[in-house]
């Protein structure tokens, strides 16, 4: 069993973008071929942890993904896959929802396994937390599928501290990755701890403590929407301010903007994994440049001056 913690890059690569449209409609040698650039283009820049989830794409993520690793299986050896579920679009039976029973996490998962191809994935890990869920029976389910090998690693996403906390209390293994939103536009996580006795953080969207317990807990912080799709890296609605200071550093530390925006993330202690979406090769280098960047003390302040649109208290 590859050890996680050894082998996982500090970028990780977003399947998101694989597959084409999120319709029910098939994929094209287009697709493929797109996907296969994608790819090869993230392990030749050291990224070795691919994210995935069931509903991406309508499942055409993983079949694609799949497909370029039929061509090129010896890719597999370098990989860390992971993939999410727990989901559900609105369907004949019911609206939007999330599902965290033993029969739909089950058959979630061997539906991964199919269209990934794989007779078990690195890391398992729950979508969104579900109300419902009867947590002994998650937890059996689980340990089911774990012993079964269907999977080696368990993670969570969208989860506050003590809900992984409730999760892990009901299965023998340690849960090792929590994904959250987290960016130098989406700045709560760290706020939180950093506006203590102040009204600044009294509107805050995170829960207290759950960077704490991951780093403590040996849980790994993954960021989705990390490049805050591309405020900051020229290629969305600008913050003019804070771009220009991301230029200036960029050109000063000789990176791309992407390398500084992920940089400001990765900088922090706890040792924060940004999960990338681009399918764009030349821009899936620039992001990886951020694993090589260490912003000092002093930047990472001025970038979050900026972005927040006011000094420290």
């Amino acid at each position: 069993m590859k050890n996680y913690f050894e082998h996982a890059s500090s970028v990780v690569f977003g399947c998101m973008g694989l597959g084409g449209e999120w319709a029910a409609s098939s994929y094209s040698s287009e697709h493929v071929k797109q996907a296969n650039n994608a790819i090869e283009a993230a392990l030749n820049a050291g990224i070795t942890v691919f994210d995935h989830a069931d509903i991406y794409t309508l499942g055409k993520a993983e079949k694609v993904f799949a497909d370029v690793l039929k061509q090129n299986p010896d890719w597999r050896n370098n990989m860390i896959i992971q993939s999410k579920c727990g989901i559900r679009f609105e369907d004949e039976t019911g609206p939007k929802r999330y599902d965290f029973s033993p029969a739909y996490i089950t058959q979630s998962v061997d539906g991964i396994l199919q269209r990934l191809n794989q007779e078990y994935i690195d890391i398992l890990l729950l979508h969104r937390p579900d109300p419902l869920a009867d947590l002994p029976a998650l937890g059996e389910c689980l340990t089911a599928l774990h012993k079964a090998g269907k999977f080696r690693y368990l993670g969570v996403s969208n989860m506050h501290w003590y809900q992984i906390e409730a999760l892990q209390a009901v299965v023998p293994f340690p849960i090792i990755a929590n994904q959250l939103e987290m960016s130098l536009a989406y700045r709560d996580w760290v706020e939180d701890g950093m506006m203590a006795n102040s009204a600044l953080n009294r509107n805050s969207g995170y829960t207290a403590g759950t960077l704490e317990y991951c780093q403590r807990n040996k849980v790994q912080l993954q960021a989705w929407a990390p490049l805050a799709q591309g405020k900051y890296s020229g290629r969305g609605e600008p913050d003019c301010a804070t771009s220009a200071l991301v230029s200036k550093l960029a050109a000063e530390y000789g990176v791309s903007p992407e390398a500084i925006v992920l940089g400001w993330l990765m900088r922090h202690p706890s040792a924060i994994q940004p999960v990338i979406g681009t399918t764009n090769p030349a821009r899936i280098a620039a992001c990886a440049q951020a694993m090589h960047t260490q912003l000092s003390r002093e930047h990472w302040y001025a970038l979050l001056e900026s972005a927040s649109g006011h000094e420290v208290p």
